[in-house]
């Protein structure tokens, strides 16, 4: 049976979701738990494949297995043998043909900026660090015209492997939530870098360094050499896949960094 686990994880420690040659992936991690639990291996599918540094509330990933054990041992089981920077959170039975990667409808991230001149100890591995003042309204306006379906090559890394730089976009909004900034960003799928990217040129315009139409020239460009620098890592986070209603998976839950 097809069996889906939510998966969450602190991705300092770790090399990127994808397996490993040293095994420094979450991909790696998380296969070892599996594997002392259910006594065999168990490859595993995941909804998006994060970079070294990103972080997940809401990965989805999906097993094939004969192991019949309750629900709730995949999650308290599983846990057993993960390290405290990976955590199963729930566990449920799909059908055959429902496909972690596949069969999502899209993604969400957000990236969260602290936004405050000092720049911060504890929550160093966790958010993206602005020290200037940002104007999140400028950051929204230029935000605007990035929602929709385009070819993104300004927003994609180099050594990005896709077939296809077009993604379509369906919402993109900049919130302050005090001394900190949330861009979060839904698409169909993403490119390598690509949130990182669009995070870096809304923060160009949120110190004044380019205007909000500066961000429809650069989409229009197609060309990364004009855009600015790829964001840290840090500051982002894979928060929700969505799929089809009527499997009824668990909702995503709003996160946010702490203190």
């Amino acid at each position: 049976m097809r069996i889906v686990l939510g998966v969450e994880y602190d991705g300092a420690p770790y090399s990127g979701w994808q397996t490993q040659p040293g095994g420094a992936g979450v991909q790696d991690t998380l296969e070892r738990a599996l594997a002392t639990f259910a006594k065999v291996r168990l490859a595993t599918v995941c909804a998006g494949r994060t970079d070294a540094g990103v972080h997940a509330t809401f990965q989805v990933v999906h097993i094939d297995t004969a192991l019949d054990r309750p629900l709730q041992s995949w999650v308290r089981g599983v846990n057993r043998f993960l390290p405290s920077a990976v955590a199963v959170r729930w566990a449920r039975v799909m059908p055959d043909d429902f496909h972690a990667r596949f069969s999502a409808r899209a993604r969400r991230y957000d990236y969260w900026l602290l936004n405050e001149p000092v720049r911060p100890a504890l929550l160093v591995q966790r958010v993206g660090w602005v020290f200037r003042p940002l104007d999140e309204q400028a950051m929204q306006d230029a935000a605007v015209c990035l929602v929709g379906r385009h070819d993104f090559t300004s927003f994609r890394a180099a050594e990005c492997q896709a077939a296809s730089p077009v993604r379509e976009i369906m919402s993109l909004d900049v919130e302050r939530h005090g001394r900190r900034l949330r861009v979060r960003i839904v698409a169909n799928a993403f490119l390598h870098h690509m949130v990182r990217n669009i995070v870096g040129a809304l923060v160009y315009v949120g110190v004044g360094r380019k205007p909000a139409s500066w961000m429809e020239e650069l989409l229009a460009a197609r060309d990364r050499s004009r855009a600015a620098p790829t964001f840290a890592a840090a500051g982002l986070y894979l928060t929700h896949v969505q799929y089809d209603p009527a499997l009824e998976l668990p909702p995503a839950e709003d996160f946010t960094p702490c203190p």
